[in-house]
């Protein structure tokens, strides 16, 4: 299934409204609607082996099990959707140019087609991402009785982080401020903690620093 034109790129505002019911599955919702004002440059499309970071990461995460892919954009959707090409993603524009990470992740909430089980919220900046990650999370959150799961790496948490979908209304109509991070210390007694040996949870892509300092790491992807 090829990505949809940019013409035909799901609008989603921040008034549309999602649906209740869940099915046993997870939904990925990929972050790629930043400005990259530290990078200076588009990161996302900066090159991570024989590939772009973002179709790594979009990669990556179908080869996972989700059973849904939505990336949310903003200014940057015609470029991506052209790397991107003859992927199964859903795209939807965040309408907050402005807007923080927040306000795209409940765009990828409106735009999910169906309640899922759970959410995974993966950054689009993360080449490091590998598709274990997500499947350990999701069968760690599925085989608990937690809501909430993120990967540690000594002590310290990182990304993705799922979360169920008792926990969708809050994220869309609560938490300004102080995002998933205040969700995980909100319900602090129901996050699972999964031990990870990889440093790559932790890393992200913000400056030209994070970038050269990530991309020996490359080399060692599949591609």
């Amino acid at each position: 299934m090829k990505f949809a034109p940019l013409a035909e790129l799901q609008m989603v505002s921040s008034n549309s409204t999602g649906g209740t019911a869940s099915v046993a599955m997870t939904c990925a919702i990929i972050l790629a609607a930043g400005k990259s004002r530290r990078m200076n440059e588009q990161k996302l499309l900066l090159p991570w082996g024989a590939k772009t970071v973002i179709a790594h990461v979009v990669d990556e995460v179908l080869s996972a099990c989700v059973k849904h892919v939505v990336m949310v954009v903003g200014d940057n959707a015609a470029a991506i959707a052209r790397v991107l090409e003859g992927r199964k993603v859903h795209f939807a524009i965040n309408p907050d140019r402005e807007g923080d990470m927040l306000s795209s992740v409940r765009c990828g909430l409106r735009a999910s087609p169906e309640p899922f089980t759970a959410y995974a919220v993966v950054l689009g900046d993360q080449p490091m991402l590998r598709a274990e990650w997500i499947d350990t999370l999701a069968a760690g959150l599925a085989s608990s009785d937690k809501g909430l799961a993120v990967p540690v790496y000594q002590g310290r948490r990182g990304h993705p982080i799922l979360f169920a979908a008792r926990y969708r209304e809050r994220v869309l109509r609560g938490l300004d401020g102080v995002g998933l991070r205040g969700l995980l210390r909100e319900h602090a007694d129901d996050v699972l903690e999964v031990p990870f040996e990889d440093a790559g949870v932790l890393c992200d892509l913000d400056t030209p620093e994070d970038y050269a300092r990530a991309l020996p790491q490359a080399e060692r992807t599949r591609l």
